[in-house]
């Protein structure tokens, strides 16, 4: 019979009401472990990993009108998304963000950085998602290796020790390091994958949005290579790592940044300053996470028109919403706004659901 570890033992040996509040202790650590993870196989997993269970791997691509160039340059800097789970199957919302990004900026390169994409010449693996990627010239699908977008940035010696440890929120941790590394290096516009978007974002520099009155948001981001301001959030996402507080690293890191990068106390001193802005919530998210519901009752064209003036691109709040059904074809506002931007989405939808 295999011995019990030496550090077991010495826990075994203490005091009777010494045991009792070490085995309860193990209990509950273990119960909270079981719970997290129950939780995060859930409700963590985006809605629509079983939409393409009998799905085929291809789509028929639409007829594309070539993009008119609009000037001799190129835009600075790419468009990015990113996947840091290794899912390598992307979900309508996710194919539908991609999509509408593609069609807004067709002079840009559309960059989506795949965690669980294999390195070096691997082809992709065949999917309906990527396939509909593929139709559009300006997307780009390619692996995401965190060690090497980490590498000379404050975040190297945290992702290295954060290998040898177990936390709750893994996977939005690293999204919220990886955006702000990849703004810091490679400077242009991050967007999740929860967005649709409805107009270009080529005229939005050094600018993120605010989620409410007190609380700013990483979901979009839009900065110069190298700007000070990332490099002040990679450098408080070390000093004061938390990642056993729900958005600590992410919404509420970007609000102390801000806050502190402004001088000011709360939000409603200051929403630009020192050459960066914080847009109001119509731009990023004119529907609060409170109300996500609304994303899914039948509203008419002009009340659409009317709540989306404002607005560039719109965030679903998928760790909300995700697994909520509807009708592609219904009057549903996400509907709607599936028909008009990311069409071809749109249409698979109605094809394969």
């Amino acid at each position: 019979m295999s011995r019990p570890p030496d550090c077991l033992l010495r826990l075994l040996r203490g005091a009777p009401r010494q045991r009792v509040c070490t085995l309860f202790i193990i209990s509950f650590k273990f119960t909270f472990f079981v719970s997290v993870m129950i939780y995060w196989h859930i409700a963590g997993e985006p809605g629509g990993q079983r939409e393409f269970s009998n799905l085929p791997a291809d789509v028929p691509c639409p007829r594309l009108v070539p993009p008119t160039p609009i000037s001799s340059t190129p835009p600075p800097g790419n468009i990015f998304f990113l996947e840091t789970s290794d899912r390598t199957n992307p979900n309508f919302l996710f194919m539908c963000s991609v999509e509408s990004a593609a069609r807004a900026h067709p002079e840009s390169r559309v960059v989506v950085l795949m965690k669980g994409l294999p390195g070096g010449n691997a082809s992709l693996p065949r999917h309906l998602g990527l396939s509909l990627l593929g139709c559009f010239p300006n997307v780009h699908v390619l692996p995401l290796d965190l060690e090497e977008l980490f590498r000379d940035t404050p975040l190297a010696a945290w992702y290295a020790a954060r290998r040898r440890r177990w936390e709750p929120y893994l996977l939005p941790v690293l999204s919220d390091a990886s955006r702000i590394a990849l703004m810091w290096k490679f400077g242009g516009i991050y967007l999740d994958t929860d967005f649709i978007v409805l107009k270009s974002l080529r005229n939005l520099t050094n600018t993120l949005g605010t989620q409410s009155r007190y609380v700013l948001n990483g979901a979009f981001l839009a900065f110069e290579r190298h700007h000070e301001f990332m490099a002040l959030c990679m450098r408080d996402f070390v000093a004061h790592y938390n990642g056993w507080i729900w958005g600590h690293q992410g919404p509420q890191l970007l609000t102390r940044v801000f806050k502190k990068w402004c001088s000011v106390r709360s939000l409603g001193d200051s929403h630009a300053c020192r050459g960066v802005t914080a847009l109001p919530c119509e731009a990023f998210y004119p529907i609060p996470w409170q109300h996500w519901k609304k994303y899914f009752e039948d509203i008419s064209p002009q009340e659409l028109r009317r709540l989306l003036n404002a607005t560039y691109a719109v965030h679903v709040w998928n760790r909300k919403s995700q697994g909520t059904r509807f009708k592609a074809t219904s009057r549903a506002l996400l509907a709607q706004l599936h028909a008009r931007y990311c069409p071809t989405t749109h249409e698979a939808m109605k094809m394969y659901l």
